[in-house]
């Protein structure tokens, strides 16, 4: 058992790089986008979807900064399903830009159908096509591009 331990050590890539380079330069991508597109207030809004439209939108600081903790726990979360599912799909890693374009599709559809509508404001709809195009292509290129091409460059 011992002598298999260092050679399983070997095979298997650490992913602790990957998954905080990748989780971070898309939460900061993705983030700086939904400034330029929302405003400032966007963090308020991704809290409102756990405490509340109300409790989001008080004077306080808390929720901004809750709601920045949420979103980048969020693209953190992205890279480590993506960086784990390549200990068994090695070609997500060897063919990082298609894996990370229909990746960046998953995280859309996963959030926008699956998360939103259970959250606290149950968002579901009505969705107008420029913005699904948009939110679609936004996530292929701001979160699963920086995503694949991290596991890709960074796993060792």
């Amino acid at each position: 058992m011992a002598a298999t331990a260092p050679a399983l050590a070997l095979e298997r890539p650490n992913l602790l790089r990957p998954i905080l380079v990748g989780g971070g330069i898309a939460g900061i991508l993705d983030q700086i986008s939904a400034f330029i597109t929302l405003g400032h207030n966007v963090p308020r809004n991704v809290a409102a979807g756990l405490i509340g439209h109300h409790a989001a939108f008080s004077p306080s600081i808390f929720p901004w900064v809750l709601g920045l903790f949420l979103h980048f726990f969020i693209a953190y979360s992205a890279a480590t399903i993506y960086c784990l599912a390549s200990r068994k799909l090695s070609f997500l890693a060897g063919h990082w830009f298609v894996c990370g374009l229909y990746y960046g599709i998953s995280v859309f559809l996963v959030m926008y159908f699956i998360v939103m509508p259970l959250c606290a404001f149950h968002y579901a709809g009505p969705y107008q096509l420029r913005g699904l195009i948009q939110g679609l292509l936004a996530h292929m290129l701001l979160i699963g591009l920086p995503i694949s091409f991290s596991l890709h460059k960074l796993a060792r």
